[in-house]
């Protein structure tokens, strides 16, 4: 979504909320991103503030002093939630309703990975889509089923509400946040100084790693079998017929078991092979066409576009081995 947010003329102010349990690198990720924003003439575009209702946080291997009690939450224009170790302590009635007060008078209010939880305990993500790190999603969809969870995309930007995946998707976060408020040159001078792309191409779906095998015991003979044979032609009446299944009680299982219909699932089985083969050698495209059954090269391209969300040859650029020639 393009901000129409006018260009600013006095400092940002940036809230950071740290809770219990605080994720030190997501915290670090908002404090320093806008930090490194400045305007023409090298002042700070932004304001920043850590607030927290204890003085000292553990935050792992160290401890984090705080500044600020929950104040800095009422005027602040921006408030960051960044991360917190799962599962965490209940939120505090000051926290959610200093959160609640300052989403009623119009803050932008944003999360880091499992800080979306924060915000879906605090009412604020009810009838919005939202994403958190995927390894997180099921269980923030599960535990709130009012919010449409994407667990394929580095964050969403609902206009006064944002949530981003994990790690360094807050940081694509920031920047995004940084463009929308002062323009592409600065967030781009930011990207620069962190050294990372001011956009990165696809999602979370190219991190994330193959789901286990079916839980339903007599559908796995069937899944080991296709995942053997994926460089064959496959149909649901074939295999149906290698399930000794009709076709309807084979949908209507896959549907149950993966939240998908055979075809789907068989097609993403396919790409994910194809992001081992990528990864791992030395093959050229029409070689592991052949190898997943993705019938033709544009084929190939478009599905795995669709479901990984870059392109193979983008693909293999991030995450291909360096292979030597004595690989």
């Amino acid at each position: 979504m393009t901000s129409t947010r006018p260009p600013l003329q006095r400092p940002h102010r940036i809230a950071c909320l740290a809770l219990p349990g605080v994720l030190s690198f997501d915290l670090a990720t908002a404090c320093e991103s806008f930090r490194f924003a400045t305007n023409a003439s090298g002042a700070p575009c932004y304001q920043i503030a850590v607030c927290a209702e204890q003085q000292e946080l553990d935050a792992g291997p160290f401890a984090i002093r705080i500044r600020h009690g929950l104040e800095p939450l009422e005027t602040a224009d921006t408030i960051v939630v960044p991360g917190i170790l799962l599962p965490s302590p209940p939120l505090s009635l000051a926290a959610s309703q200093a959160l609640r007060r300052a989403a009623k008078r119009g803050a932008r209010i944003a999360s880091i990975c499992s800080g979306a939880f924060v915000l879906a305990e605090a009412g604020l993500l009810d009838g919005l889509r939202a994403t958190t790190h995927w390894v997180a999603a099921p269980a923030l969809a599960h535990r709130y089923p009012a919010i449409d969870v994407d667990p394929s995309v580095l964050f969403v930007d609902n206009g006064q509400i944002l949530t981003s995946a994990g790690a360094a998707a807050g940081l694509d976060l920031c920047l995004h946040m940084i463009r929308a408020d002062f323009g592409a040159a600065v967030a781009a001078h930011v990207a620069r100084l962190s050294v990372v792309p001011l956009q990165r191409e696809g999602g979370q779906a190219q991190f994330i790693p193959p789901p286990a095998q079916a839980t339903d015991k007599s559908l796995q003979p069937l899944v080991s079998w296709a995942l053997a044979n994926l460089h064959r032609p496959m149909t649901l009446t074939s295999l149906a017929r290698q399930a000794c299944s009709s076709t309807r009680t084979l949908h209507r299982r896959f549907s149950e078991q993966f939240g998908e219909s055979p075809a789907q699932w068989l097609s993403r089985m396919r790409v994910q092979r194809a992001q081992e083969l990528l990864e791992r050698s030395r093959l050229s495209v029409e070689q592991i066409v052949s190898q997943v059954g993705l019938g033709s090269a544009a084929n190939f391209r478009l599905q795995f576009q669709r479901i990984v969300g870059v392109s193979p040859s983008h693909y293999r650029k991030s995450f291909g081995r360096r292979l030597g020639t004595g690989d």
